[in-house]
């Protein structure tokens, strides 16, 4: 009885984003005025979760073309998740091959932050350590020590556009700045004191974190750090970092 209802149930959800579903009991429940009705309004839904869950891009290009873009990804990716929260996680990578996008380059990357953002919002809770913890270690003990990124943590690097500036306005419900330089940026995302907050990253930031986040230590992670950037100020930008709250924990080495 349970196997034949889910057979049941998935072959409705199947049918909803099919138009034309293999199963014959499905083909005649296509054909009943309600099933229509039921399929709009599931679409809708689908629709207005992508929206929510993408505010940015809405905004950047208008809600008329979003609509219709995000329409366009549902009848190819249907949710895999009743959490509609989560729903979208393709729709950058989407972005990037929609022939009417193609003429807006940064769009997948606003999109990837507007997906991070859910991944901060949704991580679960965690700890910040804060500078005192760190400065509190003798030289020898910080150079062995590792610092644990934060659950919420999220960060990402473009090679050759400005998407984080475009997305940081759009987010904040300000105008693209009109002197905005063409070029590659690093942000952080992270949600330590409640509510998620945003940052540019420098090269030595960025490169500093993914060193964190492979369990490096300290030492090493500040020379992966300015090799990525050799003039960089690592204290300002270890201290940026903690006072985001973006590390969790600090590992000494056990004696």
């Amino acid at each position: 009885m349970n196997g034949s209802l889910g057979r049941f149930q998935d072959a409705f959800a199947d049918a909803l984003f099919d138009a034309a579903p293999d199963d014959e009991q499905m083909v005649r429940l296509q054909d009943q005025p309600g099933f229509t009705v039921y399929r709009n309004t599931v679409f809708k839904g689908c629709v207005d979760a992508l929206q929510a869950n993408f505010p940015a891009v809405a905004r950047l290009v208008g809600e008329p073309w979003f609509r219709s873009a995000a329409a366009a990804y549902v009848r190819e990716c249907a949710p895999a998740d009743a959490r509609l929260v989560h729903y979208g996680a393709d729709f950058p990578a989407f972005l990037e091959g929609f022939e009417p996008a193609r003429d807006l380059p940064y769009l997948a990357g606003v999109a990837r932050l507007d997906a991070l953002w859910v991944q901060a919002h949704t991580a679960r809770d965690d700890v910040s350590i804060d500078a005192a913890a760190v400065a509190a270690l003798s030289a020898e003990a910080l150079g062995q020590a590792i610092l644990r990124p934060h659950a919420t943590a999220r960060w990402i690097e473009f090679d050759t556009m400005p998407a984080f500036t475009i997305w940081r306005a759009n987010r904040e419900g300000r105008e693209v700045p009109g002197d905005l330089v063409w070029q590659g940026e690093r942000a952080l995302l992270v949600r330590a004191f409640g509510e998620v907050t945003w940052m540019p990253l420098s090269e030595a930031g960025y490169a500093f974190l993914d060193a964190c986040a492979e369990g490096r230590q300290f030492d090493a992670a500040a020379a992966r750090a300015l090799d990525a950037q050799p003039d960089a100020a690592l204290g300002n930008v270890v201290g940026e970092l903690l006072a985001a709250g973006t590390f969790s924990a600090v590992e000494t080495a056990r004696r």
